[in-house]
């Protein structure tokens, strides 16, 4: 949006707001927040406001619990479910030690320092994100069922797909806060739905994601339903996926693309615990056009990495192998590394796999490396790895490969 911290007061100001929420994230990418009052705002953006973290997953413990929010005025919005009267906005905020230090947990402080390694180098990575999620109806006590909303198939219609009303909602909503929307169906699960959002840069995208998620959740309840972003919510079904899209400029002899995809390639089993971080996240590989084999081609929706049909400013490589339960701020902070290494590495992309790999003979499957199968040996893959010791801290390695969720 592009606010100055005086235009943010003024506009609190001016459109009576009443309440302030600044927003962050755990180490797992779960949304926090602080609200704060109108006249506490001036001190927040001064001093930053401090909150007790040892309750929070990786930010510390009962002897060093004082962090500081410090909101970011470019991501204010108004949050549109909230009353006319008394209105609410929100802004992302990062994190500090109270001497000013950034606090290194703060993954949205790593995804800003990995954006500008790659200026630094000369490079500009953008994302677009195709996020899957199930409707579920709810019980009488309204808890989550795991009774599907419809019974719809891949981009059927109403009356069959239900979730038609659910989705504009949400996307009507994301415009009102200045996210665009792309593209929405159904998807090839009953009562599973799909949202599709516009090219970004690497930060904007990550907040979107957080957005987006929270947005589907409240229209959800609203309408009396449950959104589920887990990985396999139904066994036997399609899994949620979160396909991740990805370009690199500049790219004018057009030998930087293959060369980030060749880095990706390189890193993302190292990577799969950052992108797929729950148990339930190995169960959804290897069927469903979900991908295991470490493998890329042009449009085949059985890789890792598929380069869809598109030509110019549109050309860019989809990832299909992280789910919804990632963190986003850690997910392209690794993504851009990787792209990086590849694209300054000048690294050669293996050949394309042109054959199904849902369907493909024994012969083709045992060349092909695969992601890992279970949770255990991705942590393990994340913490043998230089590559995720180098951009990772130490504490949030410890945590997603020795404590877990």
């Amino acid at each position: 949006m592009n606010y100055s911290k005086e235009e943010v007061i003024q506009f609190v100001r001016e459109e009576n707001v009443r309440f302030i929420r600044l927003t962050f994230c755990d180490v797992y990418g779960r949304q926090k927040n602080v609200s704060i009052t109108p006249d506490e705002l001036p001190r927040a953006f001064e001093y930053g406001i401090a909150f007790d973290a040892s309750s929070i997953a990786g930010f510390g413990n009962e002897a060093h619990s004082d962090l500081f929010l410090h909101p970011d005025p470019d991501t204010l919005i108004l949050i549109p479910w909230r009353p006319e009267h008394g209105r609410v906005v929100r802004m992302f905020a990062d994190i500090t030690y109270p001497d000013g230090t950034p606090f290194e947990c703060d993954t949205r402080t790593l995804l800003k320092n990995a954006m500008r390694q790659a200026k630094d180098a000369g490079y500009t990575f953008a994302f677009g994100i195709e996020q899957e999620f199930y409707l579920f109806k709810l019980d009488d006590e309204g808890e989550p069922t795991r009774i599907p909303y419809d019974q719809a198939g891949y981009m059927d219609i109403a009356p069959d797909d239900k979730g038609e009303n659910i989705r504009r909602e949400i996307c009507l909503m994301l415009e009102q806060m200045g996210i665009d929307p792309e593209s929405d169906h159904h998807e090839d699960g009953p009562g599973q739905n799909e949202i599709d959002f516009r090219y970004s840069d690497a930060l904007t995208t990550a907040d979107n994601t957080e957005t987006f998620q929270t947005t589907a959740r409240i229209v959800a309840e609203q309408n009396g339903l449950a959104a589920d972003f887990s990985a396999k919510p139904l066994d036997g079904k399609p899994g949620n996926g979160f396909h991740i899209n990805m370009s690199v400029q500049p790219d004018d002899d057009g030998k930087a693309m293959p060369s980030m995809i060749a880095g990706i390639l390189r890193r993302v089993a190292e990577m799969s615990v950052f992108l797929n971080p729950t148990e339930n996240s190995y169960k959804r590989f290897g069927q469903n056009r979900a991908p295991l084999h470490i493998s890329w081609s042009e449009e085949n929706r059985s890789k890792l990495i598929r380069v869809p049909a598109a030509s110019g400013q549109y050309r860019r490589a989809e990832l299909r192998s992280p789910d919804p339960t990632v963190n986003p701020y850690l997910a392209l902070t690794l993504m851009i590394y990787a792209g990086l290494e590849g694209v300054t590495g000048n690294l050669p992309l293996p050949p394309a796999v042109n054959a199904n790999l849902f369907t493909a003979d024994k012969e083709i499957l045992e060349k092909l490396e695969r992601l890992p199968e279970s949770l255990s040996r991705a942590r393990q893959a994340a913490d043998q790895s230089e590559f995720i010791r180098t951009y990772i801290p130490a504490s949030i390695i410890d945590i997603y490969c020795r404590q877990g969720r």
